[in-house]
Protein backbone atom coordinates (compact mmCIF):
# COMPACT_ATOMS: atom_id res chain seq x y z
CA UNK A 1 0.00 0.00 0.00
CA UNK A 2 1.49 3.34 -1.00
CA UNK A 3 1.11 6.83 0.38
CA UNK A 4 -1.82 8.74 -1.12
CA UNK A 5 -1.81 12.40 -2.12
CA UNK A 6 -4.61 14.86 -2.91
CA UNK A 7 -7.22 12.47 -1.55
CA UNK A 8 -10.05 12.63 0.94
CA UNK A 9 -10.67 10.46 3.97
CA UNK A 10 -13.03 7.55 3.43
CA UNK A 11 -15.06 6.33 6.43
CA UNK A 12 -14.34 2.61 6.76
CA UNK A 13 -15.63 -0.13 9.04
CA UNK A 14 -14.23 -3.55 9.82
CA UNK A 15 -16.58 -6.10 8.27
CA UNK A 16 -17.74 -9.09 10.33
CA UNK A 17 -15.82 -12.31 9.70
CA UNK A 18 -16.44 -15.49 11.67
CA UNK A 19 -13.27 -16.62 13.42
CA UNK A 20 -11.48 -13.33 12.80
CA UNK A 21 -13.27 -10.27 14.15
CA UNK A 22 -12.94 -11.02 17.84
CA UNK A 23 -12.40 -8.27 20.40
CA UNK A 24 -8.60 -8.33 20.00
CA UNK A 25 -8.68 -7.68 16.27
CA UNK A 26 -11.54 -5.20 16.57
CA UNK A 27 -9.54 -3.15 19.07
CA UNK A 28 -6.47 -3.09 16.80
CA UNK A 29 -8.53 -1.94 13.81
CA UNK A 30 -10.20 0.77 15.89
CA UNK A 31 -6.81 2.07 17.02
CA UNK A 32 -5.65 2.18 13.40
CA UNK A 33 -8.59 4.24 12.18
CA UNK A 34 -11.67 2.06 11.64
CA UNK A 35 -14.81 4.18 12.06
CA UNK A 36 -16.47 1.24 13.81
CA UNK A 37 -16.15 -2.54 13.86
CA UNK A 38 -18.73 -5.31 13.54
CA UNK A 39 -18.77 -8.46 15.66
CA UNK A 40 -18.66 -12.01 14.41
CA UNK A 41 -22.10 -13.39 13.51
CA UNK A 42 -24.24 -14.03 16.59
CA UNK A 43 -26.98 -16.65 16.33
CA UNK A 44 -30.32 -15.28 17.51
CA UNK A 45 -31.57 -18.80 18.16
CA UNK A 46 -28.52 -19.72 20.24
CA UNK A 47 -28.91 -16.49 22.20
CA UNK A 48 -32.50 -17.19 23.14
CA UNK A 49 -31.51 -20.70 24.22
CA UNK A 50 -28.95 -19.27 26.63
CA UNK A 51 -25.82 -20.62 24.93
CA UNK A 52 -22.78 -19.39 26.89
CA UNK A 53 -20.36 -19.50 23.94
CA UNK A 54 -22.66 -17.23 21.97
CA UNK A 55 -22.66 -14.73 24.84
CA UNK A 56 -18.87 -14.52 24.52
CA UNK A 57 -19.25 -13.35 20.91
CA UNK A 58 -21.35 -10.39 22.05
CA UNK A 59 -18.95 -9.04 24.66
CA UNK A 60 -17.49 -5.59 24.08
CA UNK A 61 -14.19 -5.03 25.87
CA UNK A 62 -12.35 -1.94 26.98
CA UNK A 63 -10.91 0.22 24.21
CA UNK A 64 -12.67 -1.28 21.19
CA UNK A 65 -15.79 0.88 20.88
CA UNK A 66 -17.71 1.66 18.73
CA UNK A 67 -18.82 -1.92 18.04
CA UNK A 68 -21.90 -2.99 16.10
CA UNK A 69 -23.28 -6.43 17.00
CA UNK A 70 -24.38 -8.59 14.07
CA UNK A 71 -27.16 -11.17 14.47
CA UNK A 72 -28.48 -13.82 12.11
CA UNK A 73 -31.60 -15.93 11.92
CA UNK A 74 -34.88 -16.17 10.02
CA UNK A 75 -37.62 -15.97 12.66
CA UNK A 76 -38.80 -12.35 13.08
CA UNK A 77 -39.85 -12.79 16.72
CA UNK A 78 -36.60 -14.50 17.73
CA UNK A 79 -34.52 -11.92 15.88
CA UNK A 80 -36.36 -9.08 17.63
CA UNK A 81 -35.93 -10.77 20.99
CA UNK A 82 -32.19 -11.25 20.37
CA UNK A 83 -31.79 -7.57 19.51
CA UNK A 84 -33.67 -6.60 22.67
CA UNK A 85 -31.47 -8.90 24.78
CA UNK A 86 -28.32 -7.33 23.38
CA UNK A 87 -29.51 -3.76 23.80
CA UNK A 88 -31.14 -4.13 27.22
CA UNK A 89 -28.10 -5.75 28.78
CA UNK A 90 -30.26 -8.65 29.96
CA UNK A 91 -28.13 -11.30 28.33
CA UNK A 92 -26.50 -13.61 30.84
CA UNK A 93 -22.78 -14.06 30.28
CA UNK A 94 -22.43 -10.93 28.17
CA UNK A 95 -20.80 -7.71 29.37
CA UNK A 96 -20.09 -4.35 27.78
CA UNK A 97 -17.31 -1.87 28.41
CA UNK A 98 -19.35 0.34 26.08
CA UNK A 99 -22.88 -0.05 24.78
CA UNK A 100 -23.37 -1.50 21.27
CA UNK A 101 -23.14 1.20 18.61
CA UNK A 102 -25.79 -0.57 16.56
CA UNK A 103 -27.39 -3.84 15.54
CA UNK A 104 -26.67 -5.37 12.14
CA UNK A 105 -28.72 -8.12 10.50
CA UNK A 106 -26.82 -10.60 8.35
CA UNK A 107 -28.71 -11.38 5.17
CA UNK A 108 -25.59 -12.00 3.12
CA UNK A 109 -23.63 -14.95 4.52
CA UNK A 110 -23.25 -17.49 1.67
CA UNK A 111 -21.96 -20.44 3.73
CA UNK A 112 -23.94 -23.64 3.10
CA UNK A 113 -24.76 -24.46 6.73
CA UNK A 114 -26.17 -20.94 7.16
CA UNK A 115 -28.29 -20.76 4.02
CA UNK A 116 -29.65 -24.32 4.39
CA UNK A 117 -31.14 -23.20 7.70
CA UNK A 118 -32.88 -20.32 5.92
CA UNK A 119 -30.49 -17.70 7.26
CA UNK A 120 -27.98 -15.33 5.65
CA UNK A 121 -28.26 -15.10 1.87
CA UNK A 122 -31.28 -17.41 1.87
CA UNK A 123 -33.37 -14.43 3.02
CA UNK A 124 -32.81 -12.78 -0.35
CA UNK A 125 -35.13 -15.42 -1.76
CA UNK A 126 -37.96 -14.20 0.45
CA UNK A 127 -38.23 -10.42 0.42
CA UNK A 128 -41.45 -10.42 2.46
CA UNK A 129 -39.78 -12.35 5.29
CA UNK A 130 -36.64 -10.20 5.09
CA UNK A 131 -38.77 -7.10 5.38
CA UNK A 132 -40.69 -8.48 8.38
CA UNK A 133 -37.47 -9.38 10.18
CA UNK A 134 -36.11 -5.91 9.53
CA UNK A 135 -39.29 -4.25 10.78
CA UNK A 136 -39.40 -6.29 13.99
CA UNK A 137 -35.74 -5.72 14.78
CA UNK A 138 -36.12 -2.02 13.93
CA UNK A 139 -38.86 -1.78 16.56
CA UNK A 140 -36.54 -3.33 19.15
CA UNK A 141 -33.71 -0.95 18.21
CA UNK A 142 -36.02 2.08 18.39
CA UNK A 143 -36.74 1.32 22.06
CA UNK A 144 -33.09 1.96 22.81
CA UNK A 145 -32.51 4.67 20.19
CA UNK A 146 -29.96 2.39 18.52
CA UNK A 147 -29.43 2.37 14.74
CA UNK A 148 -30.16 -0.71 12.65
CA UNK A 149 -28.18 -1.83 9.61
CA UNK A 150 -28.66 -4.77 7.25
CA UNK A 151 -26.04 -6.51 5.16
CA UNK A 152 -26.84 -8.46 2.00
CA UNK A 153 -25.53 -9.36 -1.46
CA UNK A 154 -26.47 -8.56 -5.05
CA UNK A 155 -28.76 -11.57 -5.19
CA UNK A 156 -28.70 -15.35 -5.15
CA UNK A 157 -27.05 -15.74 -8.55
CA UNK A 158 -26.42 -13.77 -11.75
CA UNK A 159 -29.98 -14.43 -12.87
CA UNK A 160 -31.50 -12.93 -9.72
CA UNK A 161 -29.81 -9.59 -9.11
CA UNK A 162 -32.43 -8.10 -6.79
CA UNK A 163 -30.27 -5.79 -4.65
CA UNK A 164 -31.97 -2.54 -5.82
CA UNK A 165 -35.47 -3.76 -4.96
CA UNK A 166 -34.26 -5.52 -1.84
CA UNK A 167 -32.52 -2.38 -0.60
CA UNK A 168 -35.65 -0.26 -1.08
CA UNK A 169 -37.79 -2.79 0.82
CA UNK A 170 -35.30 -3.12 3.67
CA UNK A 171 -34.97 0.65 3.97
CA UNK A 172 -38.74 1.06 4.03
CA UNK A 173 -38.91 -1.51 6.84
CA UNK A 174 -36.64 0.58 9.07
CA UNK A 175 -32.99 -0.02 8.25
CA UNK A 176 -30.95 3.16 8.61
CA UNK A 177 -27.86 1.74 6.97
CA UNK A 178 -27.34 -0.87 4.26
CA UNK A 179 -24.11 -2.71 3.55
CA UNK A 180 -23.95 -4.20 0.08
CA UNK A 181 -21.48 -7.00 -0.61
CA UNK A 182 -21.12 -6.72 -4.38
CA UNK A 183 -21.13 -10.43 -5.16
CA UNK A 184 -23.97 -12.92 -5.49
CA UNK A 185 -24.41 -15.83 -3.11
CA UNK A 186 -23.37 -18.18 -5.92
CA UNK A 187 -20.04 -16.36 -6.23
CA UNK A 188 -19.27 -16.90 -2.54
CA UNK A 189 -15.94 -15.04 -2.17
CA UNK A 190 -14.54 -15.71 -5.63
CA UNK A 191 -13.29 -12.80 -7.76
CA UNK A 192 -14.51 -10.35 -8.55
CA UNK A 193 -16.73 -7.97 -6.62
CA UNK A 194 -18.56 -5.35 -8.70
CA UNK A 195 -18.50 -1.86 -7.11
CA UNK A 196 -20.45 -0.43 -10.07
CA UNK A 197 -23.56 -2.17 -8.75
CA UNK A 198 -23.71 0.19 -5.77
CA UNK A 199 -24.63 3.06 -8.08
CA UNK A 200 -27.80 1.21 -9.12
CA UNK A 201 -28.69 0.48 -5.49
CA UNK A 202 -28.06 4.09 -4.46
CA UNK A 203 -30.41 5.22 -7.24
CA UNK A 204 -33.07 2.74 -6.14
CA UNK A 205 -32.88 4.05 -2.57
CA UNK A 206 -33.24 7.63 -3.78
CA UNK A 207 -36.15 6.80 -6.09
CA UNK A 208 -37.98 5.01 -3.28
CA UNK A 209 -37.72 8.02 -1.00
CA UNK A 210 -35.01 6.44 1.11
CA UNK A 211 -32.04 8.45 -0.08
CA UNK A 212 -31.24 9.26 3.56
CA UNK A 213 -30.27 5.63 4.21
CA UNK A 214 -26.49 5.24 4.43
CA UNK A 215 -25.09 2.91 1.76
CA UNK A 216 -21.90 1.04 2.59
CA UNK A 217 -19.85 -0.76 -0.06
CA UNK A 218 -18.17 -4.09 0.64
CA UNK A 219 -16.10 -6.51 -1.41
CA UNK A 220 -12.46 -6.71 -2.59
CA UNK A 221 -11.26 -3.58 -0.79
CA UNK A 222 -7.51 -3.82 -0.35
CA UNK A 223 -6.44 -0.24 -1.07
CA UNK A 224 -7.56 3.38 -1.17
CA UNK A 225 -8.24 3.03 -4.90
CA UNK A 226 -10.52 0.05 -4.27
CA UNK A 227 -12.49 1.96 -1.64
CA UNK A 228 -12.72 5.04 -3.87
CA UNK A 229 -14.62 3.02 -6.49
CA UNK A 230 -17.44 2.49 -4.01
CA UNK A 231 -17.54 6.14 -2.96
CA UNK A 232 -17.61 7.24 -6.60
CA UNK A 233 -20.55 4.89 -7.16
CA UNK A 234 -22.78 6.37 -4.49
CA UNK A 235 -21.60 4.89 -1.19
CA UNK A 236 -20.99 7.05 1.88
CA UNK A 237 -18.79 4.48 3.61
CA UNK A 238 -16.99 1.21 2.95
CA UNK A 239 -16.65 -1.99 4.93
CA UNK A 240 -13.33 -3.83 4.75
CA UNK A 241 -13.16 -7.57 5.37
CA UNK A 242 -10.40 -9.87 4.15
CA UNK A 243 -8.32 -6.91 3.02
CA UNK A 244 -7.76 -6.03 6.68
CA UNK A 245 -6.79 -9.48 7.98
CA UNK A 246 -3.07 -9.02 7.55
CA UNK A 247 -3.19 -5.30 6.94
CA UNK A 248 -5.24 -3.45 9.58
CA UNK A 249 -3.22 -0.39 8.57
CA UNK A 250 -5.63 -0.09 5.65
CA UNK A 251 -7.87 1.86 8.03
CA UNK A 252 -5.10 4.40 8.55
CA UNK A 253 -4.67 4.66 4.78
CA UNK A 254 -8.39 5.31 4.34
CA UNK A 255 -8.95 7.62 7.31
CA UNK A 256 -5.88 9.80 6.72
CA UNK A 257 -4.65 9.07 3.19
CA UNK A 258 -2.54 12.19 2.77
CA UNK A 259 -0.40 11.43 5.80
CA UNK A 260 -0.36 7.65 5.69
CA UNK A 261 3.03 5.96 5.75
CA UNK A 262 3.08 2.16 5.31
CA UNK A 263 4.29 0.22 8.36
CA UNK A 264 7.87 -0.95 8.55
CA UNK A 265 8.75 -4.61 8.99
CA UNK A 266 9.54 -3.87 12.63
CA UNK A 267 6.10 -2.31 13.13
CA UNK A 268 4.36 -5.25 11.47
CA UNK A 269 6.36 -7.66 13.58
CA UNK A 270 5.54 -5.80 16.79
CA UNK A 271 1.83 -5.76 16.01
CA UNK A 272 1.55 -9.44 15.18
CA UNK A 273 3.35 -10.33 18.43
CA UNK A 274 0.99 -8.08 20.38
CA UNK A 275 -1.96 -9.62 18.57
CA UNK A 276 -0.99 -13.18 19.48
CA UNK A 277 -0.25 -12.26 23.10
CA UNK A 278 -3.67 -10.65 23.49
CA UNK A 279 -5.48 -13.55 21.82
CA UNK A 280 -3.78 -15.93 24.26
CA UNK A 281 -4.71 -13.66 27.16
CA UNK A 282 -8.32 -13.67 26.00
CA UNK A 283 -8.73 -17.34 25.10
CA UNK A 284 -6.01 -19.19 26.94
CA UNK A 285 -2.75 -20.59 25.58
CA UNK A 286 -4.03 -23.79 23.95
CA UNK A 287 -6.94 -22.20 22.08
CA UNK A 288 -5.14 -18.91 21.53
CA UNK A 289 -2.10 -20.50 19.86
CA UNK A 290 -4.25 -22.81 17.76
CA UNK A 291 -6.32 -19.88 16.48
CA UNK A 292 -3.30 -17.65 15.98
CA UNK A 293 -1.44 -19.91 13.57
CA UNK A 294 -3.53 -19.10 10.53
CA UNK A 295 -4.32 -15.56 11.62
CA UNK A 296 -0.67 -14.60 12.17
CA UNK A 297 0.10 -15.94 8.69
CA UNK A 298 -1.98 -13.10 7.22
CA UNK A 299 0.24 -10.52 8.96
CA UNK A 300 3.52 -11.96 7.70
CA UNK A 301 2.39 -12.67 4.13
CA UNK A 302 4.90 -11.25 1.66
CA UNK A 303 7.70 -10.86 4.19
CA UNK A 304 11.06 -12.43 3.47
CA UNK A 305 11.08 -16.06 4.57
CA UNK A 306 7.38 -16.01 5.44
CA UNK A 307 6.80 -19.58 4.16
CA UNK A 308 9.37 -21.02 6.57
CA UNK A 309 8.06 -18.83 9.38
CA UNK A 310 4.52 -20.14 8.79
CA UNK A 311 5.73 -23.72 8.95
CA UNK A 312 7.51 -23.07 12.24
CA UNK A 313 4.42 -21.34 13.65
CA UNK A 314 2.37 -24.42 12.83
CA UNK A 315 4.66 -26.44 15.08
CA UNK A 316 4.75 -23.95 17.97
CA UNK A 317 2.61 -25.01 20.92
CA UNK A 318 3.31 -22.34 23.51
CA UNK A 319 3.21 -18.56 23.52
CA UNK A 320 6.94 -18.31 24.17
CA UNK A 321 7.67 -20.58 21.18
CA UNK A 322 5.29 -18.63 19.00
CA UNK A 323 6.77 -15.25 19.92
CA UNK A 324 10.29 -16.61 19.45
CA UNK A 325 9.48 -17.67 15.91
CA UNK A 326 7.91 -14.30 15.09
CA UNK A 327 10.98 -12.61 16.53
CA UNK A 328 13.09 -14.18 13.79
CA UNK A 329 11.29 -12.21 11.08
CA UNK A 330 13.78 -9.93 9.35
Amino acid sequence: MTNQTNTHAIPAALAPMAGFTDSVFRKICTELGAKYTVSEMISAVAMTMGDSKTAELAKITEGEAPVVLQIFGHDPAIMARAADMLLSGNYKGCSYAALPAGIDINMGCPVKKIVTSGDGSALMKNIALAREITARVAEACAKYNTPLSVKFRLGWDENSIIAPQFAAEIAAAGAQKITLHTRTREQMYAPSADPDQTRIVAKALANSGNGHVILVGNGDIESYADARKYIDNGCSEVSVGRGALGDPWIFSALSDPENFIPPTTAERKALVIRFVEEVVELKGEVVGIRESRGRAAHFIKGMRGSAKIRDRLNHANTLSEFVSVLGDIE
